[in-house]
């Protein structure tokens, strides 16, 4: 079988806290580990998405705008839909496999991922990744 789930593909989580929200795949684990023997990834996404800018705000309110809140996590391979996208963010370095043992390497991790998609958003590019699924 094609292996498709590859690192930077953008996907869909469709189920949790996140249901809806779209991720990008840090690292995959097909095989499985031995407290998790299934298919899972661990993927780095967006909790809030920036809002729309207009011209007429400030340079604040369109920094506030065009902020992004982020989650990083470890999902099973059948909560996740795979999109046709990929994103050409490197997160491999921020968001590792062992950020998850504690709660303050999360939140690090996690505040890492938010600088680099707000980087990314900024550039303009991927802007299917940074809206909204349904308004």
């Amino acid at each position: 079988m094609v292996k498709f789930l590859k690192p930077n593909k953008a996907v869909i989580l469709l189920q949790g806290r996140y249901a809806g929200r779209k991720a990008v795949i840090v690292r995959c684990f097909d095989d499985g580990t031995r407290d998790r023997p299934y298919g899972h990834c661990l993927v780095a996404g967006i909790a809030k998405y920036p809002k729309k800018v207009i011209r007429k705000d400030s340079a604040k309110k369109q920094a506030k705008k065009s902020r992004v809140r982020t989650f990083v996590k470890v999902v099973n391979y059948n909560h996740i839909m795979p999109t046709r996208y990929t994103l050409d963010v490197d997160l491999k370095d921020a968001v590792t496999q062992d950020c998850l043992q504690s709660h303050d390497k999360r939140v690090a991790a996690a505040k890492e991922a938010k600088a680099r998609f707000e980087e990314r958003f900024k550039t303009g590019k991927n802007r299917w990744f940074f809206s909204k699924l349904r308004f």
